[in-house]
């Protein structure tokens, strides 16, 4: 697209704005007639919100379109390039806006950023009504957004825009000749998208509609006669990554969904996050780390193979590095999903912390401490302890390991499945010896 001089050069993207909210795509569930953001807008002033969702969905728009229904001054700022400085000039702005009889609505972009003094300096102009707040955000506010501000504002969820949706929008940019491309192509034509070009860029965009549109001006560039063909879509979108936030709710919520497939029993469905975070651009070595945990959480002594397997295959990693050593990965992770599954000992040990942190710091008891010098043994340490392998089945029935003060306790209950079957056989016999001796003595 060439710009003349004197020509401002804006993005695709930013032209093709909606200009009112029946121009809106996507996001219907929050602006269609009768929907909360529509209902809040058609009754008078909203109330100041926090717009969260994945980028380009529409959460810089929404707050435009708000400003302008309610003929309020807007005032856009960025957590990225903004200060406290520059916080104080928009609150001073806006408080001469209301002297003047105008509200003034203030967008905060990636308002995450914002650290907690920040984000408090909204606070009294946010409730004395000097601004009325729309943040928006990519990471969960629960997380990222102080509670003070949280409660005197509501949080609405945008979806990513479907690839249906993002279709409709590329053909409106296409056909409109006033801030699209209409008309681009030789001797003033329309440009002319091949069979499923604009299909492959909404999926290239995977619901973000700013790239889609950032595609499809590049591609119109490119196009010399006119026509947009697959063959350079497929160029364009060469590596580019699905929507994966490391450290971000995308990142905890694929590696919780990854973590609950494997303990599911769901092999296919477990190489499936797995490969959408190594697609991501997650570092494997956490991958590898978790899929250990996983071993000693879920499996467990179920199968006693499991744990090896996943530090073998994290060495494998670390050896072969990607792409080789991702192979290694897939493989733990395909052999703890098939494999019998158990959480006993992962109950087990949540269960004695939690003693351990009731009783405080208990004695060993007398017999069972160690003897090493003679006035130890004077003390009367060790005295009485039996010697398991000098007992019948090598088990010393009715001795009892835990503080004298304590009461009986199992935490370990081994489950009938795996290798634990055969464990929980082994310890339902010693019981029974364990009763027996009871009754000798």
């Amino acid at each position: 697209m060439s710009v003349g001089a004197g020509t401002v050069w804006r993005p695709l993207a930013d032209r093709m704005r909606p200009r009112n909210l029946d121009e809106v795509v996507g996001q219907q569930h929050l602006v269609a007639p009768g929907r909360a953001l529509r209902a809040a807008l058609d009754r008078g002033p909203p109330h100041s919100m926090i717009l969260w969702g994945p980028p380009g969905t529409g959460k810089t728009t929404l707050a435009r379109l708000f400003a302008a229904a309610m003929d309020a001054h807007f005032i856009a700022l960025s957590a990225v390039m903004s200060g406290v400085k520059e916080i104080r000039a928009a609150v001073e702005e806006a408080r001469m806006q209301r002297a003047a009889g105008r509200m003034t609505l203030l967008f905060l972009d990636e308002v995450h950023r914002f650290n907690k003094a920040q984000q408090d300096l909204f606070l009294p102009f946010v409730e004395d009504g000097t601004i009325i707040f729309i943040g928006a955000t990519t990471e969960n506010p629960s997380f990222e957004v102080v509670g003070a501000l949280l409660s005197r504002a509501r949080v609405y969820v945008l979806k990513p825009v479907s690839a249906a949706d993002i279709v409709l929008v590329l053909r409106r940019a296409l056909a409109d000749r006033e801030r699209g491309l209409g008309g681009r192509g030789p001797d003033g034509a329309d440009l002319v998208a091949a069979e499923g070009v604009l299909e492959a860029l909404a999926q290239a965009a995977d619901g973000d509609v700013r790239r889609a549109l950032g595609l499809l001006e590049t591609l119109a560039d490119l196009s010399e006669d006119g026509t947009l063909t697959r063959e350079r879509v497929a160029e364009l979108a060469s590596g580019t990554r699905r929507r994966f936030d490391k450290g971000g709710d995308q990142f905890y919520d694929q590696i919780s969904v990854l973590h609950k497939a494997v303990r599911g029993s769901d092999p296919d469905a477990a190489l499936y996050w797995l490969a959408r975070m190594l697609d991501g651009g997650c570092d494997p070595a956490y991958l590898a780390r978790r899929i250990a945990r996983m071993a000693v959480e879920d499996i467990g002594l179920a199968d006693p193979r499991a744990l090896p397997m996943a530090l073998e295959a994290w060495e494998a990693y670390e050896r072969l590095g990607s792409p080789e050593g991702e192979l290694a990965l897939a493989q733990c992770v395909v052999f703890l999903a098939v494999a019998p599954k158990s959480n006993a000992v992962y109950k087990a040990f949540g269960q004695a912390r939690a003693d351990v942190e009731k009783f405080g710091t208990l004695e060993v008891p007398a017999r069972l401490r160690n003897a090493p010098t003679r006035l130890m043994k004077e003390l009367g340490h060790g005295a009485g302890y039996r010697y398991a392998h000098d007992e019948g089945e090598g088990y010393a029935a009715g001795e009892r390991y835990l503080p004298d003060e304590m009461p009986e306790r199992r935490y370990y209950s081994p489950v009938p499945r795996g290798f634990e079957l055969k464990v929980g056989e082994a310890m339902a016999r010693r019981r029974t010896l364990d009763e027996q001796r009871k009754k000798e003595t």
